[in-house]
């Protein structure tokens, strides 16, 4: 009875033409006044006031992206993260050609470590010109960022950057 309900609320949703985000265990629906969470069979209903024009973007946690990098390809994701530096790391690489004339990467630290060690099976390509606004990151900063994820070549995450934001500066060692 509840599978029964849970896929009407669904089909209604749905047939509103509401737009839909996936993750690997809820699926979300969201209009301007209420968010729709269905997860493991319960279905609750989060009051909160979106935007008009809310994109469909997927708040992710980078290892769940490296882990399963074909469920997000040409989706819209969000990740927080700790930067870890910029690259030229698969720049020109021609079956995920993003040209090292226009574009640099940067890379995230590897959260499930203690160490600094870069998580390089997620290439995160920015434009040269966004890059020179954050000149000033250094390994240790939290950042946001979205993209779309364009490409899984090799088995690994290839995400065109469209915004970034510097969450909080590394305090310096005393």
């Amino acid at each position: 009875m509840k599978n029964k309900i849970i896929v009407a609320l669904m089909l209604f949703v749905l047939g509103l033409g509401l737009g839909n985000t996936y993750s690997s265990n809820k699926v979300m629906a969201e209009n301007n006044t209420t968010k729709t969470v269905v997860e493991k069979s319960k279905v609750t209903v989060l009051n909160a006031q979106l935007t008009p024009k809310a994109e469909n973007i997927m708040c992710v946690k980078p290892l769940d992206l490296v882990d399963n990098p074909d469920e997000y390809l040409n989706k819209k994701v969000k990740i927080n993260a700790v930067f870890d530096k910029f690259s030229i790391l698969g720049l020109d690489y021609k079956p995920a050609m993003r040209s090292s004339e226009k574009y640099i990467t940067f890379l995230i630290q590897r959260p499930n470590v203690s160490n600094d060690i870069p998580l390089s099976e997620m290439k995160n390509f920015i434009t040269r010109e966004m890059a020179e606004k954050f000149i000033e990151l250094n390994n240790g900063d939290t950042i946001e960022y979205t993209g779309t994820v364009f490409s899984t070549a090799l088995g690994d995450v290839w995400i065109d950057v469209d915004n970034l934001t510097i969450l909080k500066k590394k305090e310096p060692k005393k």
